[in-house]
């Protein structure tokens, strides 16, 4: 029986560090841009360090970086940071059925290696399953958030070392964003996804200047609920069409 669990440890591992390897060259991509922007804003290289080691937040760091520069009330600072990182309540909730057989320091542990990229990918393979195969899930989450960490950290300390040299006309921002559109794209495969992208980028694009970054929480949380309406009503078509 042991032997058969570390099997399925080793290879549900394997299997998560697979899965989340794509992904690597957009997360590591906005690394370099978060690291770079850190030390361009003023931050010495030591706390940006830190700061990119403790934080583990992209969004949240490009976000607070102004505002830092600009000497704003740190509690202002962390109600910005926090505005932004929303979506990771909804993330927490979606992701909660998995593990919440875990005990609540492991759960906040897993917290810390979410990302946007880790959640997607997870969803896009156990989305739809019932989550009876906990020991596989949770190695299969472990296996993509080890690389991911090691990738973020190893790409945004390039970033912080070198963002002294690194010419500002190079639109690094922009090769990020693309870089993520290759990885998102492909895995809008269903009319609930392709629908809940159109509204959370729709609502993204109209509060861009919102107070706090108000917009992309905003933009989460219809995207999540139009996609969650185009679900239920392609459910509700398919049972109509069954019944006839």
């Amino acid at each position: 029986m042991e032997a058969r669990r570390k099997h399925v440890r080793r290879e549900s591992f394997i299997d998560g560090v697979k899965a989340v390897v794509p992904t690597l060259v957009a997360s590591g991509t906005w690394g370099l841009v978060t690291g770079v922007a850190l030390v361009k804003s003023g931050l010495s290289e030591w706390a940006a360090t830190w700061m990119t080691v403790l934080v583990y937040a992209g969004s949240a760091q490009l976000l607070s970086l102004p505002m830092i520069a600009a000497g704003e009330p740190l509690l202002l600072i962390l109600a910005a940071a926090l505005m932004v990182n929303l979506r990771f309540v909804i993330f927490a909730a979606a992701l909660h059925p998995y593990f919440r057989h875990l005990p609540w320091r492991q759960r906040l542990f897993l917290g810390y290696f979410t990302t946007d990229l880790t959640f997607v990918v997870f969803m896009s393979r156990y989305g739809k399953e019932a989550p009876s195969r906990q020991r596989e899930q949770v190695w299969f989450y472990i296996g993509m958030m080890v690389p991911a960490w090691f990738n973020w950290q190893f790409f945004s300390l390039i970033g912080v070392f070198l963002g002294a040299i690194i010419p500002s006309d190079w639109s690094l921002e922009f090769a990020a964003v693309l870089a993520l559109l290759a990885i998102l794209v492909p895995l809008v495969r269903t009319r609930p996804m392709a629908v809940t992208v159109a509204v959370a980028a729709a609502v993204a694009w109209v509060g861009q200047n919102w107070p706090l970054r108000l917009g992309l929480a905003v933009a989460v949380v219809a995207g999540i609920v139009a996609g969650i309406l185009a679900e239920n009503r392609l459910n509700r078509g398919a049972g109509r069409v069954k019944e006839q």
